[in-house]
C-alpha cells in the first residue's frame, strides 16, 4: 500500500479555480521546464511521503476546490543565499468536492484520509457556484 501525504495551501488572490489556472498559465510561476510552481521558505520535512503520490490542495475563498499532483521539490535561491523550496506541480488542476477551511498561513500537511474526494468526471466541468454559496453548502455537508 502506498503511503503519501498531501499539502494544503490558500490560493491568495484568486476567486475561482479558473483564476488559479490562468495565473499558473502565465510565465511568472513557471520554471525552465514550464511546470507551475510555488516557492516557499520552508522545506517539507516529509518530502519522501509527499513525492510518493501527494498533491497540493488549493483553498479558494475559504473552500478547498482543487488539487494538483506534486511532481518534485526543487531548491530555489533568489540570490540572497536563503535556501527555499519550489513545489513543482503537474499543470492539471483536478476539481475536488468542496470542503470549508479556515484561513491559515503558509502550507499544512493534509492526510489522504482527510482530503476531499475528486469530483466525478461528469461534474468536473460544471459551472462553479459563488464562493459564499459553495462554502455554506460545504458547511452543512452538501457536496
Amino acid at each position: 500500500m502506498s503511503t503519501f501525504i498531501n499539502l494544503i495551501k490558500l490560493s491568495v488572490g484568486t476567486e475561482t479555480v479558473d483564476d488559479l489556472a490562468a495565473w499558473q498559465s502565465s510565465p511568472r510561476p513557471k520554471g525552465a521546464d514550464g511546470k507551475p510552481r510555488h516557492v516557499t521558505r520552508m522545506w517539507p520535512k516529509r518530502e519522501a511521503e509527499i513525492l510518493n503520490g501527494g498533491s497540493i490542495y488549493w483553498v479558494i475563498k475559504g473552500v478547498v476546490q482543487a488539487r494538483q499532483r506534486i511532481l518534485r521539490l526543487d531548491e530555489y535561491d533568489r540570490g540572497d543565499g536563503i535556501r527555499r523550496c519550489a513545489l513543482v506541480f503537474d499543470p492539471k488542476l483536478i476539481r475536488v468536492e468542496n470542503m470549508t477551511k479556515r484561513p491559515f498561513q503558509g502550507w499544512r500537511y493534509l492526510r489522504s484520509e482527510d482530503a476531499p474526494a475528486d469530483l466525478p468526471a461528469h461534474r468536473a466541468h460544471e459551472e462553479q457556484l459563488p464562493p459564499q454559496l459553495s462554502a455554506a453548502l460545504a458547511d452543512i455537508g452538501v457536496r
